[in-house]
């Protein structure tokens, strides 16, 4: 794929054709201007029996990720996308669909822009140790299936400026123009993006987490630097990442040699430890 350079007006081909598509990689496309949020509707549609299809917007005012933070979403700037599955999953083997998400979105911009993204536990892109995408994954039991459908929510900063990521997110938040000094065509990451997802889904489908694990791992950008977790009833644990075990959980070793197991709550990490 070539960049074009910064100055250059953002002509976009894949990301027009897109938006006046009805398919991404073999599934329905629902391209929307705005919406509140691309997972709302792709839930809204999976409680309607939907099949799988991929929902996207050109902008979002409530765009959610985890803990329920908002997700900054600009017009014209980056991705803001919804992928529903019915994948044939165990119900413990669903939250596992994160960290295979993630390594997905990874694949596909290492594949297409040459950057090296590194992955934070559980649902972050980060470059440059600071954030430039999420992951929002939410399962739904569907009344009269008996099956879950899950949507992979996606947000990936693309060609923000930085007058468009707010103040107080300036030190910790970048774009893939900020980082690499171009712009990109969004058409084109998203349909690589979709392919990516099929490939993990598939690849769970058959058993295979420890694969994307140990492929996750390989990009884990948290592994022996120092964090701060704050445990959902207000606890700080301060220790070093030892990374997720095999079932995907974070480990950390605090400084008096506890391994405790990281399943909710928010991680801080000192990138420069």
């Amino acid at each position: 794929m070539n960049p074009k350079p910064m100055n250059d007006v953002l002509e976009e081909p894949g990301w027009r054709a897109l938006a006046m598509g009805k398919e991404l990689a073999g599934r329905p496309l629902i391209f929307l201007a705005a919406t509140d949020s691309t997972n709302r509707v792709a839930l809204e549609m999976a409680e309607q029996g939907g099949g799988p299809a991929v929902v996207v917007a050109e902008s979002q005012s409530g765009g959610r990720g985890r803990l329920q933070r908002q997700w900054h979403s600009p017009p014209e700037a980056g991705i803001y996308a919804s992928f529903l599955y019915w994948p044939r999953l165990e119900p413990q083997d669903l939250a596992k669909l994160t960290l295979a998400a993630g390594l997905a979105l990874a694949r596909a911009l290492e594949k297409n822009t040459g950057l090296h993204p590194g992955l934070k536990w559980p649902n972050d892109l980060l470059l440059a140790g600071k954030k430039c995408g999420g992951i929002l994954c939410e399962c739904r039991l569907v009344a009269g299936t008996g099956k879950p459908a899950v949507v992979i929510g996606i947000g990936l900063n693309v060609n923000t400026p930085s007058r468009d990521i707010p103040p107080e997110l300036q030190h910790k938040a970048t774009s893939l123009r900020l980082a690499s000094g171009r712009t990109w065509d969004r058409g084109v990451l998203l349909a690589a993006l979709g392919q990516e997802l099929d490939i993990v889904v598939a690849t769970m489908e058959q058993g295979g987490f420890a694969e994307i694990l140990a492929s996750w791992r390989k990009r884990d950008a948290l592994l022996g630097h120092e964090l701060d977790w704050l445990t959902p009833n207000g606890q700080v644990v301060r220790g070093i990442s030892l990374g997720p075990d095999q079932h995907g959980i974070l480990q950390i070793r605090d400084h008096q040699g506890c391994t405790h197991e990281v399943i909710s709550g928010d991680i801080t990490a000192n990138l420069g430890s």
